[in-house]
């Protein structure tokens, strides 16, 4: 069973028609989110309970709950081929393994505009809690493609045709000068470590986001967001065309 915390992430589960059995709100909790949860809940015919703050404690696992937990079946991870068909950008996460950078990304991802998300299921952050709650709700409309391996993940975005951008700190171009071709796979390496060598060798481009002062790199979700809102930005309500002069190996 999946546990929901948080005003927002329990807010748009209810407002997705999210399969609930119960949603727990603190004794003595009130106000305008609290009477938003609980219209949603008499709407949706999910029960609502009232607890003590050290049960919420227990049941959130330590997470920031504001007050209000959901549980619900457990949120299922999509197929690859099902979720990517008709996106237009697919973000892939390479180890990532800060469930807040995890769902800070989701949110971004969502508001950019990309139409799934693609996590290892080894030495990275799932779909826990916490990731939830910082997805602030982007957990129910975007689809989340769990995989054993990101390297054949990307093979398989090839054969379906998009085109692969590695987000890299060494890369040779920037991220705001280069063309992208739709549809378009943004891969994003872990804290700290960046792009695997393999993952980089799937890459058909490596782009950089050139930064001043004595700082080698970004927080992961926040150069994610960079990145994603450029091609919103450039590509996100208009077709793209392939990059003249650009070849795969």
């Amino acid at each position: 069973m999946a546990t929901i915390i948080g005003f927002h992430a329990v807010n748009e589960a209810l407002r997705a028609r999210r399969p609930l059995d119960r949603v727990h709100i603190a004794k003595g909790a009130a106000g305008s989110r609290i009477t938003q949860i609980l219209n949603q809940c008499r709407d949706n015919k999910v029960p609502v309970r009232y607890e003590e703050r050290d049960w919420l404690d227990k049941a959130a696992g330590g997470g920031v709950h504001q007050g209000i937990v959901a549980m619900g079946a457990d949120r299922r991870y999509a197929e690859l081929e099902d979720a990517v068909k008709g996106a237009r950008l697919v973000v892939l996460l390479d180890g990532i393994e800060d469930p807040h950078n995890l769902g800070a990304i989701m949110r971004s991802a969502h508001a950019a505009g990309a139409g799934a998300i693609v996590i290892p299921e080894r030495r990275a952050a799932g779909l826990t809690p916490t990731a939830v709650k910082s997805a602030a709700g982007a957990i129910e409309y975007l689809p989340v493609v769990r995989t054993g391996n990101i390297n054949r993940a990307l093979e398989a975005l090839k054969e379906m045709g998009f085109w692969i951008y590695g987000l890299d700190e060494r890369g040779p171009d920037n991220y705001d000068t280069i063309a992208y071709a739709t549809p378009t796979a943004l891969v994003i390496g872990a804290e700290g470590k960046g792009l695997h060598e393999q993952v980089k060798k799937h890459c058909d481009f490596l782009v950089r986001i050139p930064l001043e002062g004595n700082l080698a790199s970004l927080n992961a979700s926040v150069a994610a967001g960079i990145a994603m809102f450029e091609w919103k930005r450039r590509y996100g309500s208009a077709g793209a065309s392939e990059p003249r002069g650009s070849a795969r190996a």
